[in-house]
């Protein structure tokens, strides 16, 4: 599908808004049944348009080298055989989880004989701007679908292609089951207005999700009228401390950055008690050059590794997104808690150690999103937390935190049962 030219956007992203809230309230008392067999229809129909995927995709991806994309963004705009079977998968485990729209919690009962409880409802609906990842429209869709929410995605114009096509299987399957196509619109213009619009539109739109640069996502939270679920930076940490295991410090450095460069959970800075520094840090680098990997470091680091560059202020509070790696060797624990709590962007942070005190500190100390003891950051993901997948990651205090699954595109309402109880 080509780009459509729109004269008046803000009109038509009216119109896409209206359809939406209309289809939320459809969608909102839909059943599990109807709404896992849309899903499951979505899942067959994703994996028999792979063919198609791949023309779709490949078009983008030779569009977007022609434009200058680099490599970290091309990337993640592929669609690459594996990550469709992920997004597949990703929709039927989505569709296996339990319906948390209409469970009561909390059903007590008060002196006046009401009882008073909560029930879990859909926010209405979600829109969702994002950029280059394509895998991203159909692990949306899913979720807002199962939750409940209709959505609006709007994804970047070098990934159009391919959200088209994967919009057109979700469309058919909410179809297929007898919901309204209009749960699930892919605005189909790649002009900037239309975020403006979108971002604009609080009667149509209950909360966005921004997923990309910092750039988009500092737009949208400076200018929206609506409520924004985001995080700006992935600035993740590992921090060897001075009773790990050191094959596990090893591998775990190791994937945390080399496994996938371009996404918001890999490291980012790598953190290393002095007192291990010299036995860990060699045969780390060794493996770091063999990825293609460049080094920054700290005074002290060059000093057991002076083939790494020197590492500025700046290198601690950045986000490569690339095969670019700072390393800081710290005295001890509570050295290590202060960089990131000065330069984390409380997204994910790790600790490798086998002593249970210090595991215990900084699971309770380190104020970020996801914080794991003895794993690599790259588990910080919906889909490998058995949220099925995820619509994102927030590392905001209110309403989600971390990655944001079903529970976190729903809210919850008082309900209050009675027998003609009147209060006196």
């Amino acid at each position: 599908m080509t780009d459509v030219k729109i004269t008046d956007i803000p009109a038509y992203m009216a119109d896409l808004g209206q359809r939406a809230r209309a289809a939320s309230r459809a969608l909102a008392r839909a059943s599990t049944g109807q709404k896992n067999a849309a899903l499951l229809a979505i899942a067959e129909r994703l994996d028999q348009e792979r063919a198609a995927f791949a023309v779709a995709n490949r078009n983008d991806l030779e569009a977007g080298a022609a434009k200058g994309l680099d490599a970290a963004l091309l990337d993640r705009l592929e669609l690459t055989p594996g990550r469709i079977d992920a997004m597949i998968e990703g929709v039927r485990q989505v569709a296996a989880l339990p319906d948390p729209i209409g469970a009561i919690t909390d059903l007590n009962y008060r002196p006046s004989g009401i009882q008073v409880g909560r029930m879990r409802v859909p926010l209405g609906v979600v829109g969702i701007i994002y950029e280059s990842r394509p895998n991203v429209t159909a692990d949306a869709a899913a979720l807002c679908l199962k939750s409940g929410n209709a959505t609006v995605l709007r994804g970047g114009s070098e990934a159009f292609a391919s959200n088209q096509a994967i919009a057109r299987c979700i469309q058919q399957g909410l179809a297929s089951s007898c919901l309204p196509e209009e749960g699930v619109q892919v605005v189909a213009t790649t002009d900037r207005a239309a975020v403006g619009a979108m971002i604009a539109m609080p009667e149509s739109i209950d909360v966005i999700i921004p997923r990309g640069g910092k750039g988009l996502i500092e737009r949208i939270s400076r200018e929206a009228r609506v409520p924004v679920i985001k995080h700006l930076d992935g600035i993740c940490h590992v921090y060897i401390d001075e009773h790990a295991d050191p094959d596990k410090a090893f591998r775990i450095a190791m994937n945390a950055k080399t496994q996938r460069y371009g996404t918001c959970n890999t490291m980012e800075t790598l953190l290393v008690d002095a007192s291990v520094a010299a036995n860990i840090l060699p045969g780390l680098a060794a493996a770091y050059r063999e990825k293609g990997v460049e080094l920054r470091g700290c005074p002290r680091t060059r000093e057991i590794l002076p083939e790494a560059l020197p590492a500025t202020e700046t290198d601690w509070d950045t986000e490569y997104l690339a095969p670019v790696l700072a390393i800081r060797i710290v005295d001890g624990l509570d050295a290590a808690m202060d960089h990131i709590a000065r330069h984390g962007s409380a997204h994910t942070d790790a600790i490798v150690t086998e002593d249970y005190s210090r595991a215990r500190r900084f699971l309770r100390e380190v104020d970020s999103s996801s914080v794991m003891v003895n794993a690599s950051t790259r588990f910080a993901d919906g889909f490998e937390y058995g949220l099925g997948a995820e619509i994102g990651i927030s590392t905001d205090k209110f309403h989600a935190r971390g990655p944001v699954g079903l529970e976190g595109l729903t809210s919850v309402k008082f309900v209050v049962l009675g027998d003609g109880e009147v209060r006196g």
